[in-house]
């Protein structure tokens, strides 16, 4: 997936919205955010108790002493107000999808016991449940706390050395676990 379709697709789904005088939202996961993982979502709400969300995740960079995490994932969610849109109680069902190239260390979750010695390059897609709360702070600003379970299929390589080296294998593995964590930091339009 380019990063110029997921804008375009970011754009055309604000715009959607606002031309259909729905209710729109922006936000951003705050511990993302801290940890150097840009993110934004849109969200739309679309019926009283109903909105739906496009999230992405995209991290190109290195980091230092050639460790990565090089990510790109597209969440889309649908979700269900227990009280009104974007207050309170939710629940949601996502979809998710991306790509990773990661070596020189171990995230939380992580799939293989030995990340920190060997490059893995791969794509996923999946999908799962969710939980979340949203409290708003005044007219325009809210602070949501969300998180999800669910599965995935990856689909990866494994390669000898952080930077170089032959490919050693590749394979699939399924994930059952957390599969959504955020702290997001929104503005209601």
């Amino acid at each position: 997936m380019k990063v110029r379709s997921l804008k375009t697709a970011l754009v055309l789904m604000l715009f959607a919205a606002t031309t259909a005088l729905a209710q729109v939202a922006v936000k951003t996961n705050v511990p993302m955010d801290i940890l150097r993982l840009p993110n934004a979502a849109v969200e739309v709400g679309f019926a009283p108790k109903w909105t739906a969300e496009l999230g992405a995740y995209y991290n190109p960079w290195k980091f230092s002493d050639d460790k990565q995490h090089k990510l790109l994932l597209i969440q889309p969610e649908l979700r269900y107000w227990l009280c009104d849109r974007f207050n309170g109680h939710f629940f949601g069902l996502h979809l998710m999808g991306g790509a990773f190239n990661t070596m020189g260390f171990e995230p939380p979750f992580a799939l293989w016991d030995d990340m920190e010695d060997y490059r893995y390059k791969g794509r996923f897609y999946g999908g799962g449940i969710s939980y979340g709360y949203s409290w708003i702070l005044d007219r325009h600003f809210n602070i949501e706390a969300t998180i999800g379970v669910g599965y995935n299929y990856v689909d990866y390589e494994k390669y000898e050395c952080k930077n170089c080296g032959d490919k050693l294998g590749e394979g699939d593995k399924h994930y059952l676990g957390p599969t959504k964590a955020a702290v997001n930091l929104i503005y209601v339009f």
